[in-house]
């Protein structure tokens, strides 16, 4: 049911001590407006999982209808030494890093994690926003990327 139904692309990027790491997400959803919160849900066992939860804050760079290269690169888990070549970013206020050419990008605070099975539900307090309103957004839809 749910692969019929579209929904925005996403990067979800963390930054610990300088390890950093990137993982596409399409359960990006806003949960509240007072305070700004959102919610991402990350699998247990996704590479950035342990770090995200350590870290204490992300970003999440929203992606534009172009750039369904750059979601396919971190939906396959690209090994940590190869996992940023190549890739145009920019530093966030919170460390870490924003993807280069997205349509919007939200820098959060960890607000609160719930056990959701096998994911956990981070919420975020955003703390930063900007959009670029010339760009229109990347969907997901019937297992494949597409301009919206």
């Amino acid at each position: 049911m749910m692969r019929g139904y579209p929904h925005g692309v996403s990067v979800l990027t963390v930054d610990l001590d300088g390890e950093r790491m990137g993982v596409t997400i399409g359960s990006l959803v806003s949960l509240s407006l007072e305070p700004p919160l959102v919610g991402v849900s990350i699998g247990k066992d996704a590479s950035s999982y342990e770090l995200l939860r350590r870290s204490g804050s992300f970003a999440v760079s929203l992606l534009a209808e172009d750039q369904d290269a750059l979601a396919q690169h971190f939906a396959r888990g690209v090994p940590p030494i190869a996992h940023w070549t190549g890739i145009a970013t920019r530093e966030g206020e919170l460390g870490p890093p924003l993807i280069d050419g997205a349509v919007g990008w939200l820098e959060c605070r960890i607000w609160a994690a719930y056990d959701a099975g096998d994911h956990t539900l981070f919420v975020g307090e955003v703390l930063r926003a900007a959009r670029d309103e010339s760009k229109q957004p990347l969907v997901y839809i019937e297992s494949s990327y597409r301009p919206l």
